[in-house]
């Protein structure tokens, strides 16, 4: 008389654990790229949601951008209804901080009103009209390259 044993042997379990496992180191890697493209890609679209907000009071206001950190785009909803986070994937953390610029430097691409400012995260905001080049421009206020590693963020 035959037994029937019905189950998986050791062997057979330890194979399929490998298999898991070797899956596991190849998908979490790619999930954390995810994640941050993610955030590089919804920080470009609030840079050009507020770059088209300050297209339209440039328009009202007759070719002048505003001369502070933005908060004027915000008043009462008009322009925009807030300034959007800006999920810059590495090195910093999420801010929707504006940072004033006055001028530019050929090798990180600003430098700041107030020392210090430059790369801290947030939005960076050209406010001083005597810089007629950069007056008006709004960034992501950082200067390491992007996900790609082929461009800053000042240029986009």
């Amino acid at each position: 008389m035959k037994t029937n044993k019905k189950g998986f042997t050791l062997i057979e379990l330890m194979i399929v654990v490998a298999i898991i496992g070797i899956l596991a180191a190849i998908a979490i890697p790619k999930f954390a790229d995810l994640i941050n493209k993610s955030k590089e890609g919804a920080t470009k679209g609030a840079l050009s949601s507020v770059r088209g907000a300050l297209q339209v009071y440039y328009g009202d206001n007759e070719g002048w951008f505003p001369t502070d950190t933005l908060a004027i785009l915000t008043a009462n909803g008009k322009y925009i209804n807030s300034i959007p986070l800006a999920k810059i994937p590495t090195r910093h953390v999420d801010s929707a901080a504006v940072y004033a610029f006055s001028s530019t430097t050929a090798a990180q691409g600003v430098t700041a009103v107030t020392a210090g400012d430059e790369d801290k995260g947030g939005w960076g905001y050209f406010n001083n009209f005597n810089n007629s080049s950069m007056w008006g421009t709004f960034m992501a206020n950082c200067t390491h390259a992007d996900l790609k590693g082929t461009s800053y963020w000042t240029t986009f």
